[in-house]
């Protein structure tokens, strides 16, 4: 039985390296960029005004004062995707709206609300405030300079950096191809939602849940029929998933009971068995293989089992398959609100939720088919084997939301 360091460092081993495919920046959110981007422009792209106001040499209204304030001609009027071809020469201005280009001669923009129109006379203002050089004016280049790195290989595209990209002038990325996983069900027991149960039946659950967390990793799911317990069924199930698919996902069938066929059926299909134990709870029995450059991640059919396995093991591999860099899910520092205990001899990850001034409780029964406690949860806080922890422990949260 392999430790989980251990077992994850043999799983992304086997992933092959990415490869490459180029998508428009619209379609790019969720993708891991597989080439360095450089700015191809400055941010802003030329010098402009933060808001509606005049364009101003700042030492014509140095004095300037609500009772005693200073004239400006006004010589022209540029809104935003215009410009202005004259020159702010000394006593003028220049009217101006928010991302209007800053007219030549111009060092600072006066605000709307710290001017008035004289009466009887529209083409003048007068300024009741003084501005210094640069006040109210964003400068070319001051966010991002031409050549700038905005995206390194590995990086996830999220929407603060579509929105970044899309500013530089930035149409298509190179990203990492995202895997096609198939997603199988074994159990006999299983149905399909909208169909009528029968004695003894249930209505299946994983593949709905397995699904999601795939897309989430970046990764394309593709929901296979559900496979009776049967070796034969098993094994033809296993061939036309790797036949269409990058690496099959299943759950259900990997442990060593009468009816669970999973590990048989990979070896008649021509798969190699890498392993298929490991020491964690929940979700000792959890199968890895490999099978013609493609693989095998078998998860075990309890719902919580199968989603810390997914989590632990399947999610970083997905990611390290398209190129990045950060597959440990995010964790945040928490304060145990109630005492925690794993008496158990095996590494417990346990099901916690996270209120939003860092306490974390129990998302309630930790048995690995409650589905009520899954739902409550936000996360997972790895509990050392035969450990209790205090009311007050200091905690890391591995969240999922």
């Amino acid at each position: 039985m392999l430790e989980l360091e251990q077992a994850l460092e043999q799983i992304l081993s086997a992933v092959p390296a990415p490869t490459t495919e180029n998508v428009p920046v619209g379609e790019a959110l969720g993708r891991i960029l597989t080439d360095p981007i450089l700015s191809p422009l400055d941010l802003p792209v030329f010098d402009n005004s933060a808001m509606d106001g005049y364009a101003v040499r700042a030492e014509d209204i140095v004095g300037a004062r609500a009772d005693a304030p200073v004239r400006l001609r006004v010589t022209g009027r540029v809104a935003a995707g215009e410009s202005f071809s004259g020159e702010v020469s000394s006593g003028s201005c220049v009217r101006l709206f928010t991302g209007s280009p800053l007219p030549r001669g111009a060092d600072a923009v006066v605000m709307q609300e710290d001017t008035m129109v004289p009466q009887n006379a529209p083409l003048e203002i007068l300024v009741l405030e003084p501005a210094r050089p640069g006040e109210n004016v964003r400068r070319q280049g001051e966010d991002i300079r031409k050549g700038t790195v905005l995206g390194q290989p590995g990086d996830g595209v999220g929407f603060a950096q579509v929105a970044l990209l899309s500013a530089a002038g930035v149409a298509r990325l190179q990203v990492g191809r995202r895997p096609r996983v198939g997603v199988l069900a074994s159990g006999s027991e299983l149905k399909e939602l909208g169909e009528p149960l029968g004695p003894g039946q249930i209505y299946e659950s994983n593949r709905v849940m397995l699904s999601s967390l795939v897309q989430r990793a970046g990764a394309m799911a593709r929901v296979l029929p559900l496979v009776p317990d049967a070796l034969e069924a098993t094994r033809g199930a296993l061939e036309r998933a790797f036949s269409d698919c990058d690496a099959v996902l299943t759950s259900g069938g990997v442990s060593v009971g009468e009816m669970d066929f999973l590990k048989q059926a990979f070896a008649d299909a021509g798969g190699d068995l890498q392993f298929w134990k490991v020491a964690i709870r929940p979700g000792r029995p959890f199968v890895f293989g490999r099978r013609k450059g493609k693989l095998l991640f078998g998860l075990p059919g309890n719902p919580v089992s199968a989603l810390v396995t997914f989590l632990l093991l399947v999610r970083p591999a997905l990611l390290r398959w398209q190129g990045a860099t950060e597959l440990a899910l995010p964790a945040y520092p928490g304060v145990l609100a109630e005492p925690l205990s794993n008496p158990g001899n095996r590494r417990h990850f346990m099901r916690v939720r996270m209120d939003p001034g860092g306490k974390v409780y129990s998302a309630g029964a930790q048995a690995s088919h409650m589905l009520s406690s899954l739902a409550r949860a936000h996360g997972l806080i790895d509990a050392a084997p035969e450990v209790s922890l205090p009311a007050g422990a200091l905690v890391s949260v591995m969240r999922w939301d």
